[in-house]
């Protein structure tokens, strides 16, 4: 009989062991705030939602546990990178609650590939790609591996909150009002920070410790991590370039804007 041990032995994943519940109970958490969001975002909008159509509510509850996720995460994030313990080992170092925060993130994608093909109609097949990808990643971090800089990949989420409050707001009516344009600076200075600026540096630091041990780290993990980190990093340029086009189309300077006197 196959049992769960010689799995995650089969895998190379010997810490899987102590934290595959706490995916599946992620996994649940993401659904139990759907639900609720369904039954009470009607609620508390009920003049915005009597106007959405299709699969916008849906969409909307989505952003809500994209919303919570990002959070929980972001600040997480922040402790792991004070744990002094696991800065002595950053790439074969084992903490229980950096994997427990990642198993949080890992069971989200769960859910979050299973929405992406349910709704694959609306969200396109690129979103269930991206969801295999954030899976990948962190499920190879029960090796363990890279626990310490793994916190900076989950840290690239603490723009996030604000681009769902930039979606809410635009759904509520808010578009272009002084709220939304501070939410938007808040927005692109943290992906700025976050993304760029921190990402860039710790993925400098990153493979550099990787480089040390090289002869240790199968060549699936190259492949894997390496590829994310490029990809990401493009990504993050580009994704960075639309945000300011972004802010500067809702929000055109007073020299743009033509004088109604004249």
């Amino acid at each position: 009989m196959i049992s769960l041990d010689s799995i995650c032995d089969f895998l190379e994943l010997p810490t899987l062991r102590y934290h595959w519940q706490e995916i599946l109970l992620s996994t649940l958490l993401c659904s139990i705030i759907f639900e609720l969001s369904r039954c009470l975002s009607p609620l508390l909008f009920p003049k915005t939602f009597q106007y959405f159509k299709g699969y916008t509510p849906t969409n909307w509850h989505i952003h809500v546990v994209s919303f919570c996720h990002s959070t929980m995460i972001s600040i997480g994030s922040i402790i792991i990178l004070m744990d002094g313990e696991l800065a002595k080992n950053k790439i074969f170092g084992y903490s229980a609650y950096a994997a427990t925060l990642y198993s949080l993130s890992c069971g989200y994608f769960v859910w979050d590939i299973i929405q992406a093909i349910r709704y694959i109609k609306y969200q396109g097949i690129g979103m269930v790609f991206h969801g295999i990808a954030g899976f990948v990643v962190i499920f190879f971090s029960y090796r363990p591996f890279i626990n310490y800089y793994g916190s900076i990949f989950l840290l690239y989420e603490a723009s996030t909150p604000f681009l769902n409050f930039n979606w809410f707001m635009d759904k509520l009516g808010w578009t272009g009002s002084k709220l939304q344009l501070v939410n938007g600076i808040i927005l692109i200075f943290t992906f700025f920070m976050a993304r760029i600026v921190v990402g860039f540096y710790m993925s400098y630091l990153l493979w550099i410790d990787i480089y040390a041990v090289k002869e240790l780290i199968p060549l699936r993990y190259w492949i894997v991590y390496g590829t994310a980190n490029v990809v990401t990093s493009f990504l993050n340029v580009y994704w960075f370039g639309l945000m300011l086009r972004s802010l500067r189309k809702r929000f055109p300077s007073k020299s743009k804007v033509p004088n109604k006197t004249t």
